[in-house]
């Protein structure tokens, strides 16, 4: 599976259920949350945005996303909702990996290119580094609408979370023929 037909089939609505573990305290929390993800083509305005902010050029890039979020953790009655836009620009060469960028949601946050990877299992990796934390997320299909994640957080001064995601696909989803074709991906 290509980076592209993963995230083609990532798109549509998605129900999400996060079980967090803090592995220093030792507590952990569940959360739901309501997805929606978005194909954005190479040329579309957020996409050309992005990569001018971080300062690559945009005819690099090969695809992107939107995501939008919306939902609450257990421990936690306030609503946890946002939007943000991911890009991916392909090594050259190699278009199983590259660079990922992230729409900068919180002002306070300097601009950390992240890594993609593709792998041969068709399971995708994101990695990113800061000088105050580090965290690695791998993403697959179960099946066209499910989907599972795995991340682990390591914060500066020890603090580290792992958590397990599992989405179900709600509607919104590509095209059947899309769909199928990815699916045989996913399962062969």
């Amino acid at each position: 599976m290509t980076i592209e037909e993963f995230l083609q089939l990532s798109a549509g609505k998605w129900f999400s259920h996060r079980t967090s573990h803090d592995l220093v305290f030792k507590q952990s929390k569940n959360g739901k949350s309501d997805l929606i993800i978005e194909m954005l083509a190479s040329d579309h305005p957020d996409v050309v945005k992005l990569c001018q902010q971080y300062e690559i050029d945009p005819s690099r890039a090969n695809c992107g996303a939107r995501v939008n979020w919306n939902g609450t953790m257990d421990s936690d009655q306030e609503k946890q909702s946002g939007s943000t836009v991911l890009v991916i620009v392909p090594d050259e060469g190699n278009p199983n990996e590259g660079k990922l960028l992230q729409e900068i949601v919180y002002d306070d946050r300097t601009p950390v290119v992240g890594r993609y990877n593709m792998g041969s299992d068709d399971a995708l990796t994101l990695t990113i580094e800061s000088e105050t934390m580090s965290s690695e997320e791998r993403l697959w299909f179960a099946s066209p609408n499910l989907r599972m994640r795995t991340s682990m957080v390591k914060r500066f001064g020890g603090f580290t979370q792992a958590s397990f995601t599992s989405e179900i696909r709600m509607g919104g989803g590509q095209p059947a023929a899309k769909v199928d074709a990815a699916a045989k991906s996913v399962s062969s």
